[in-house]
Formats: structure tokens, C-alpha cells, sequence
């Protein structure tokens, strides 16, 4: 099981957006404001680090202010990977250094970037500017920006989601596309709909193909809350959308929410970094997994646990959960969503549960599922469900246990597909073997 660690704060409010979480209403700050002269050393700062960057030959690592320019450490791009292959001089362990080195926030003292470039031998590179940097929190945010985008970083704990659509690859190209364009459609208006009730999502996303990996920018201690709401008004609006829908144009899709360890980058397009970053760690591999073996119109919950803050006796305190109390404790959060619209009706209610918490008898703990892969590596997994109620009726998302296909830890599911009746001829074999090897994926999903 993986433990994360959401940031700790002060003020009850996300680090980046700045929404206001007692009270309900968003915050409506004017951005700041940047001098000409500051702008003139952003600039200046970019056109030296594109000619460093080298189409992406180089990655930068750290930088220091200094009172003509900037001091930054320079490596080539296989420099890392040949850094952490091997231990340190006194045996210390390189890969661990490097993951600090390249979290958070890149400025360092002095003192700090010299100790670093001594450490990994590498000489510093100076950055001459026209003017000092200020040390307004505008510029000082611009200058990290600007350093992340021509280097690499590593995020230790942040949640992200996997949507992907099933049987893509059977769909027209036109059907393909249009499928696509509708599951961002969905992650749009789900931000939209989040946005006027004061939960700003500042998502970002990368496609897999056919679907997308979404995660949340911020990294403050509602972030990971907010994305799994996100997810929860996704999953809805796309099958509001597919109930009103003609032909293939809205997908079929299967979902899952996880929280671990990843690198984010950008990659080259053209002569310049991208804007928009990647990401690749554990979790992205981990979603890849559970989403490979979960049926259609199925959402699964990964095996983590994470720090999220939660109003005790009238005071907030970050608290560690594991992920079926952290469903628990968003679920209970749901009330920020009465009255958004789902095709022209309010929601009056909306909640969520793993299976297995509601059932009736001695089974009161949320069913767990071993999610074996193709190399042999198993990883754990939740069934979600979600019940959304109307004026009128009740929506129900996600599979319940009935249809999850999985017998009490003995029956295995793969690919979604149960087990057949036995073949009674050498050629019903041969089709039935034939059959599984073009619809299941090389691996399995069993109950602990």
C-alpha cells in the first residue's frame, strides 16, 4: 500500500487556486502585477535557457539568485539516470538525492547549490541578466516555472485519474475522434459545474490514445478531495451524455482514481518545450494496470493513503487515510454538488461507497480485489459505486457487486469477461483459446 503526503498549510485554502473552503465562495484576487523591467528579465532568462536547453540535450536541475543574474546547474538529459545507477562515495543513496533535489521548489541558497554541484561534480552555469530579479512572489513564481519547463521534476504523492474507452479500437476513425471530444466535453463541464460552487479543479491532462491521464496542478491539502469529485461529475455527465446520445459519439468508459509517486516533464515540440507536461511514475503505471483488467462503465479506487484535512471539533487537522476511509470522507463531502445540473435536472443528492460497505450481513468492509498483470506484479483495487438522486428518480454509476464477476476470492475476472461453459470438442477448445487470446489481457483480477 502506498502512503502519501499531501503539503501542509497554514490557512485553510488551496496553495495555487486560492478557493476559499469554509464559506463555499471563491476567492476573486487580481493576478499580480509584473514590471516591465522583471518582464525584460523573464525574457531574457527564457532565450538563455532555450540556447542551454539544446533541443533538450540539457535539463536544468536547481538555481540560485545572484546580484548580476542567476546561478543554475546544468546536466545532460542521461545524466541522472548514470547518477542514480550507482551509490554515493560514502554510500549514500543517489537516486534518493536526486528525487529531493528535483521536488518542490527549485531556488536554493548559495551555499546549497554549490554544496549540490560539488556533490554531483558538476560546474554551475551563470545567467547574466540586465537587472536583479525582484523578489516579488510573482517573479520568483515565474522564474520556477521557467525552470521546471526546461528540467524534470518529481512528485512524491498526487492523485490521478484514468479514463479510457472501451473497445476504441473497434470504433471508425471519425467515431474515434468524436468519442474523444466527448470525454473532454465531460472533464469541461465537470470543471465548469465544480468551478461555480467555489471547487476549482486546475486540472491538467494527457492522452493515452484512447483516453486520458487527469491530475490536478495544485498540490495543496484539498487537491486530492477535489480531484476525486471531479471524477465523480465526469463519470456522471458522460452518462447523462451517452443516455442522450445517438450512434457511437459518446464513449463507454471505465475509470480509475490512485495516488502515488511520479515524474512530470516536458518534451520538445519543435525547438521548444512543450507548455503542457507529462507524467510517468508509479501511479500512471499502477492506473495502467487496474484500468487494463476493469470492465466496462467500471470505476476502481487504488490501494493508498493519503493526508487530506478535515474539520475536527471545530478545528483543521490533516489526518492520514487509507483509501476506503478517504472515499468515506469524500463522500460525506458531496453536498458542495446539490443542485448542479446533470440534462436539465438537479442533483439533490449524490454519495459514494465501495462495494461490499453496504451489504447486508456480517460483510460490513469494502470488498478488495488483487489485480494481478501480465509480468506476474499484483497491486490492490476497490469497486466504486455512485448513487446520485433527483427530484425524480435515482442515477446509479459504476458496477455493484453483482455484476463485478468475481466470485468471493475464487472466481477470477479478466478483462471483464467470466468464465465459459467448458468446451466439449478439440475444436470448441481451440475457438474458446482463440477467443480469450484476442478479448483478455495477459493477467487477472481475483478478491483477497
Amino acid at each position: 500500500m502506498l502512503a502519501c503526503q499531501a503539503a501542509k498549510y497554514e490557512h485553510p485554502m488551496d496553495e495555487q487556486s486560492g478557493n476559499q473552503r469554509e464559506g463555499g465562495a471563491p476567492r476573486q484576487d487580481s493576478p499580480p502585477v509584473i514590471s516591465l523591467v522583471q518582464r525584460g528579465n523573464l525574457k531574457s532568462l527564457e532565450a538563455t535557457l532555450r540556447k542551454q536547453w539544446r533541443l533538450g540535450q540539457n535539463i536544468v536541475l536547481c538555481w540560485s539568485a545572484d546580484e548580476r543574474g542567476l546561478l543554475v546547474i546544468l546536466v545532460p538529459h542521461y545524466f541522472l539516470g548514470n547518477y542514480c545507477a550507482h551509490p554515493g562515495e560514502d554510500g549514500s543513496d543517489n537516486e534518493h538525492f536526486v528525487r529531493e533535489l528535483i521536488s518542490g521548489t527549485r531556488r536554493k541558497s548559495r551555499d546549497e547549490l554549490f554544496a549540490i554541484a560539488a556533490r554531483l561534480d558538476i560546474a554551475p552555469s551563470f545567467i547574466k541578466l540586465d537587472h536583479s530579479l525582484s523578489e516579488e512572489h510573482a517573479v520568483q513564481d515565474s522564474v520556477e516555472q521557467l525552470i521546471k519547463r526546461y528540467g524534470i521534476s518529481y512528485v512524491d504523492c498526487r492523485a490521478v485519474l484514468l479514463f479510457d474507452i472501451a473497445q476504441f479500437s473497434l470504433f471508425t476513425p471519425f467515431e474515434q475522434a468524436s468519442q474523444l471530444n466527448s470525454l473532454s466535453y465531460s472533464m469541461n463541464s465537470a470543471y465548469n459545474k465544480l468551478q461555480a460552487k467555489g471547487v476549482e479543479v486546475n486540472f491538467a491532462r494527457t492522452t493515452t490514445g484512447d483516453g486520458y491521464y487527469v491530475w490536478n496542478r495544485d498540490t495543496g491539502p484539498y487537491a486530492n478531495q477535489d480531484l476525486f469529485t471531479f471524477l465523480l461529475l465526469v463519470v456522471a455527465d458522460n452518462a447523462v451524455a451517452r443516455a442522450a446520445s445517438h450512434g457511437n459519439t459518446v464513449p463507454v468508459i471505465r475509470s480509475a482514481y490512485h495516488a502515488g509517486s511520479h515524474y512530470e516533464l516536458y518534451q520538445a515540440e519543435g525547438v521548444n518545450p512543450t507548455v503542457f507536461s507529462y507524467i510517468v511514475g508509479d501511479v500512471t503505471i499502477d492506473l495502467a494496470r487496474m484500468v487494463d483488467l476493469a470492465q466496462p462503465h467500471q470505476i476502481l479506487v487504488g490501494d493508498f493513503s493519503t493526508l487530506v484535512r478535515q474539520n475536527v471539533e471545530g478545528e483543521l487537522t490533516d489526518t492520514k487515510l487509507t483509501a476506503p476511509a478517504f472515499v468515506k470522507h469524500c463522500s460525506s463531502a458531496l453536498e458542495v454538488v446539490r443542485g448542479v445540473q446533470l440534462s436539465g435536472k438537479s442533483i439533490a443528492d449524490m454519495r459514494c461507497s465501495l462495494s461490499g460497505e453496504d451489504d447486508v450481513g456480517e460483510r460490513r468492509a469494502a470488498r478488495r480485489f488483487r489485480i494481478t498483470d501480465k509480468h506476474g506484479l499484483s497491486r490492490h483495487a476497490y469497486n466504486l459505486e455512485i448513487n446520485i438522486g433527483f427530484a425524480d428518480g435515482q442515477l446509479h454509476l459504476g458496477l455493484d457487486s453483482e455484476h463485478l464477476g468475481v466470485d468471493s476470492g475464487q472466481a477470477e475476472m479478466a478483462g471483464g469477461e467470466a468464465a465459459t461453459r467448458p468446451a466439449t470438442s478439440v475444436d470448441e477448445s481451440i475457438d474458446d483459446l482463440a477467443s480469450l487470446l484476442r478479448k483478455r489481457p495477459s493477467g487477472r483480477m481475483s478478491e483477497d
